[in-house]
């Protein structure tokens, strides 16, 4: 077979593959990421062996999550961020701290030095606002405080990972940073971010017609997508993530007038492209890695620190609109999805997680993305109810409030 047929074949399986577990999971009332992901854990190495992660894979996977984080960012408006208020910001916040604290002290307490330990803690932060979405669209309570709550949480959290991933990568050339060189880090990124974030948003916002320009009727889509991959190389020169030059640029994006048709024109290209991310992450995922006691009982540590984290940390800010509030919008941050394990991947490229490490980081990614659905579905259930109780007597005060009036007018 020569070089090019055996390239297609692999592209062909990855996405067959892809497009089978996904479909296997989404039946199973699962995120189809997890399908994916599972699908590349069984065509890999580890047990059928038809994928061997070459350098096509790997490109087209690469691309996959620029873009992948591109969509995010262009679902990210900064005018959200001001709509959603304190107990967003705050929930926002808790839900970033605890979980990097925790999954730093894990790191730390298992032998694993500073600089990696933060790049693991970093996997711990990030949230998928998109699975969650998903259940309380499906419920019907999007329009409800705490949905409104966590997904206003949800874009916080995104943009606080990903400066704290700035920082994290920037934290890995292997030098000894002082306190003034951590201080020179964390403006470069932080500068890198609020350029792109304040001043490139607004640049955009007032651009819009320029992208209308050219004869192209596409020629939004084509420039908006030049304008990730830019800020992509940007970010590598940078010597921080490309896949944040490629969320920054969604946000410049989304404050253009066009950001409903980039939206609709983007999806077939993310429907081609991310997952070959997803599976090529799956089949690099080797199980014996995990086929020892110590390393499961790793992974169950690390998933019940991730669940713990967000669960208190969000459910924190989220207190004053009550009790089980609050435990709805922790639980509606628990899962970690594509971002967390954009982040393991990223950690898996540069040689600073073991393999092990790897296959903890996205097993806790593929848990957490499992466990945080039912419950939270079965939690606004809950919630939903209490609120008819609490309801069902002001309704009957008010119809015999009805009555009085109506006897007193005769």
């Amino acid at each position: 077979m020569s070089h090019i047929s055996e390239v297609f074949l692999g592209l062909f399986v990855v996405f067959f593959a892809a497009q089978v577990g996904a479909e296997i999971a989404q039946r199973l009332r699962l995120p189809a990421v997890v399908g994916e992901i599972t699908a590349g854990i069984v065509v890999g190495g580890s047990v059928l062996g038809w994928v061997q992660v070459n350098e096509p894979l790997e490109v087209l996977a690469e691309i996959g999550a620029v873009l992948l984080l591109f969509s995010v960012g262009l679902e990210t408006q900064v005018e959200d961020l001001r709509k959603v208020g304190r107990v967003a910001v705050l929930v926002g916040i808790g839900g970033v701290l605890l979980p990097f604290i925790l999954g730093a002290a894990w790191a730390k307490v298992s032998g694993i030095d500073t600089p990696k330990a933060l790049f693991i803690a970093a996997a711990f932060v990030a949230t998928s606002a998109g699975i969650t979405a998903r259940v309380l669209k499906d419920m019907g309570v999007l329009d409800h405080t705490t949905s409104r709550v966590i997904l206003g949480a949800a874009i916080i959290d995104d943009i606080l990972a990903m400066l704290l991933l700035a920082v994290v990568t920037s934290l890995q050339g292997g030098e000894a940073l002082g306190w003034v060189g951590l201080l020179l880090v964390f403006i470069q990124a932080v500068g890198f971010v609020a350029l792109i974030a304040l001043v490139g948003t607004r640049v955009m916002r007032h651009s819009s017609p320029w992208l209308e320009v050219p004869i192209n009727p596409l020629s939004p889509l084509t420039l908006s997508l030049a304008l990730c991959l830019g800020l992509a190389l940007a970010a590598s020169f940078l010597g921080l993530a490309a896949i944040i030059g490629a969320f920054l640029a969604g946000m410049a994006a989304a404050e253009t007038t066009q950001r409903e048709a980039l939206e609709k024109q983007l999806r077939p290209i993310l429907a081609l492209l991310v997952p070959f991310f997803f599976v090529v992450t799956g089949s690099k995922v080797v199980l014996a890695d995990l086929g020892n006691l110590p390393a499961l009982e790793a992974l169950a540590i690390v998933t019940v620190l991730a669940v713990v984290g967000k669960v208190v940390g969000s459910g924190l800010g989220a207190l004053r609109l009550g009790r089980l509030e609050a435990l709805i919008v922790g639980t509606g941050m628990v899962p970690r999805g594509e971002v967390g394990i954009i982040i393991a991947s990223l950690g898996q490229q540069a040689g600073i997680f073991t393999g092990q490490t790897y296959a903890i980081i996205i097993g806790m990614s593929l848990l957490t993305s499992m466990i945080a659905p039912p419950v939270l579905g079965a939690l606004v259930k809950r919630g939903q109810a209490q609120s008819d109780l609490r309801r069902e007597p002001s309704e009957a005060g008010a119809a015999i409030g009805e009555i009085e009036e109506i006897e007193l007018q005769d």
